[in-house]
């Protein structure tokens, strides 16, 4: 089977790509507005670019061409907490996801709790075992209307003090056990693990 993005609609290829480019992280992003009011959304197409600068790229698709809470906060104060979803935390960060209006403070209607950042207002989500502070490095808007393209910029790693964390600053994913986002309401737990080390040449 071949499929030609410029035949389909953009709502069939939205399916195509979310049931095949899985699983995908998740960045569950706290942010905070001007007028003080947080909040707190999902995004799975999500994913880290460098690691000197630590750089994180988050795409908040846009709501009828208007911007997404968390893409026009991380713009007008230039700061976001980028929290880890895991199995623990799964069903709350559902109750995020919801199309709630700016006013709403989505930390309350998930029953979560905000704990103070250290260099950013934004707080951090207590419930998850890392939290990344952020600084908004840049944001690029995708076509006209469709999506911004948020790139982070890691200023303090947080990580829960039971995680254990060998001497590369490496944290096991069978402790930390992430969830990954499939296709439709589907996530995925890790499973069985498998190490294959790459050929040395």
């Amino acid at each position: 089977m071949q499929i030609d993005p410029a035949s389909e609609t953009s709502r069939r290829i939205y399916y195509l790509m979310t049931s095949g480019v899985v699983p995908r992280p998740i960045a569950w992003v706290s942010t905070v507005s001007r007028d003080g009011v947080l909040n707190l959304a999902p995004f799975s197409y999500f994913n880290a670019i460098t690691s000197k600068p630590p750089l994180l790229s988050i795409s908040v698709g846009r709501r009828r061409g208007e911007r997404k809470d968390t893409s026009a906060n991380a713009s007008a104060t230039g700061e976001l907490v980028i929290n880890v979803v895991t199995e623990k935390n799964l069903l709350p960060m559902v109750e995020t996801a919801g199309e709630y209006g700016p006013e709403v403070n989505e930390f309350e209607v998930a029953g979560l709790t905000p704990i103070p950042s250290e260099r950013v207002k934004p707080p951090r989500v207590k419930e998850a075992p890392v939290q990344l502070e952020c600084r908004t490095h840049q944001i690029i808007e995708i076509s006209p209307g469709i999506a911004d393209l948020v790139i982070a910029e890691v200023l303090l790693f947080h990580v829960a003090d039971d995680l254990p964390v060998d001497e590369n600053l490496r944290i096991p994913s069978s402790e930390l056990k992430p969830v990954g986002r499939l296709a439709g309401d589907q996530y995925t737990t890790l499973g069985e693990l498998r190490d294959a080390a790459r050929p040395k040449v």
